[in-house]
């Protein structure tokens, strides 16, 4: 099918038209240069024949938006929004290369390199989940890169607050990247269809092609969905990439989304864990925290708003240690936002707890720095093995449908944390030494163990497996 010619570009005040950039179902993009101050812009321009008032809704809230989330340092920026002369809708924003989109499939991009491009990317996504924003559409082609090449994260035209599930009729949906229960209609996104959507696209950029992408196959809407509805997704096979790399993605798009980490923080941290197995120095999180609760929106239509819930206020971290000692249940860390309550997903040690993100007590860079002039930085970095210690000795043991793992105490501080990942179970954390998980027979399962202290992890301990006899 061949593809439509660009628009006729508006007419803006202050701005020059030089050439178009690209074309989309509701939309074109051009190159504009700003007058004052002189610099080159991209102004997305809404199609007249696609101008109605749901249309211009959807457009008005992704400028707001974009403009409440710009401030992250891995969002693009928007600078302004109007109507041009003739009616339509623009947005004026940071120009940049799509140079990403074109590189992935050209070129096997380093791992180190991709990690780097997720942690940040990652932490867009988290930000605009702390404040109920679901992307709904990320996918490579979204991720853009700056003049300096540094990632951003476009494109928040389909995006909704979390529970708003009013647009479906008016957005498509990239059937590459987008999770199986969206692809089903089983919801309209989740934040466990976002962690879908991020793993598939970082599968992507290591692949050099989509996941369930057949290379000298037919790879038709209708046969990538009924793929992506029934099979699990083929490891990568590059040489260079871990066991430990393709594991976390393997889980981050498990068929069912109760499988999956609890969030793209939780995903995350489990990236910059793998950047420290390879040696790479940590990519920091960046993720602004605020202590107030947002009030709820004096307009109901407001999709920029969102509400904060009843008493949604975060037990101390003491508090909750206690909680979970009472209980028996293990420890999170200081570094992953989490609430005390949690949903059992597996049974005996395979729990793990599903991230509540509480809205009313987080807040983007972009409110923070004018509001508090306070933003946190969660960042988990490459420590040495001097500072905090790290785990050996690892033993394992067969126990009928079980494997229990258990090592020596390295010599950890009262509040240090031991963080697990193991082939058969959700990434957790916990202050025990011993960790046990179901295996079936003719499993191989593996074991990883790294101490973290004071939001800071320490090496990895040496990978432990054993295979369950057939």
């Amino acid at each position: 099918m061949a593809r439509r010619l660009p628009s006729s570009p508006p007419i803006l005040a202050g701005f020059t038209h030089v050439h178009a950039l690209g074309s989309g179902g509701f939309a074109d993009v051009f190159l504009y240069e700003q007058n004052m101050p002189r610099r080159k812009v991209a102004v997305k321009v809404l199609l007249s024949e696609v101008v109605d008032d749901q249309v211009r809704r959807m457009f008005q809230a992704e400028a707001n938006l974009m403009a409440q989330l710009s401030a992250h340092p891995s969002i693009l920026t928007v600078y302004q929004a109007s109507v041009s002369s003739d009616g339509r809708p623009y947005l004026v924003m940071e120009f940049c290369s799509a140079g990403l989109n074109e590189r992935y499939r050209r070129e096997r991009i380093p791992v180190t390199e991709v990690l780097r491009i997720a942690v940040k990317i990652g932490s867009a996504i988290q930000s605009a989940h702390c404040v109920g924003v679901l992307h709904r559409d990320i996918k490579p082609s979204n991720i853009l890169l700056t003049a300096y090449g540094h990632p951003v994260l476009s494109d928040f035209g389909i995006a909704s607050t979390r529970g708003d599930q009013g647009h479906r009729d008016a957005v498509g949906l990239s059937v590459p990247w987008s999770a199986p229960e969206v692809l089903l209609d089983e919801t309209q996104g989740t934040v466990a269809s976002e962690v879908w959507s991020f793993a598939a696209t970082v599968y992507s950029l290591l692949a050099g092609r989509s996941p369930f992408e057949l290379p000298g196959e037919s790879n038709s809407p209708a046969e990538l969905i009924a793929r992506i509805g029934r099979a699990r997704v083929d490891p990568i096979g590059r040489p260079d990439i871990p066991a430990t790399l393709e594991r976390a993605l393997q889980r981050a798009m498990s068929r069912k989304p109760e499988n999956r980490p609890a969030s793209v923080l939780e995903f995350v941290h489990e990236l910059q864990a793998i950047e420290t197995e390879l040696g790479a120095t940590q990519t920091p999180v960046e993720v602004a925290m605020d202590e107030w609760a947002m009030s709820s929106p004096s307009d109901p239509d407001d999709l920029t708003q969102i509400r904060a819930s009843a008493g949604s206020v975060a037990p101390s971290r003491s508090a909750r240690r206690r909680a979970r000692r009472a209980s028996g249940a293990p420890s999170t860390s200081p570094s992953v936002l989490r609430t005390a309550t949690g949903t059992a997903r597996r049974a005996g040690a395979r729990t793990s707890r599903q991230v509540r993100l509480l809205a009313g007590g987080l807040v983007l860079a972009s409110v923070v720095a004018v509001a508090l002039g306070a933003t946190m930085t969660l960042s988990l970095v490459k420590t040495s093995s001097t500072t905090i210690p790290t785990v050996t000795d690892i033993q394992a043991s067969i126990a009928g449908d079980t494997v229990e793992f258990a090592w020596p105490d390295p010599g950890l501080l009262p509040e240090d944390l031991y963080s697990i990942r193991s082939s058969a179970a959700d990434p957790s954390v916990q202050d025990g030494t011993t960790f046990t998980v179901a295996a079936s027979s003719g499993d191989r399962v593996c074991l990883l163990v790294n101490v973290t202290r004071a939001g800071k992890i320490g090496p990895p301990s040496v990978e432990k497996c054993i295979d369950v006899p057939a």
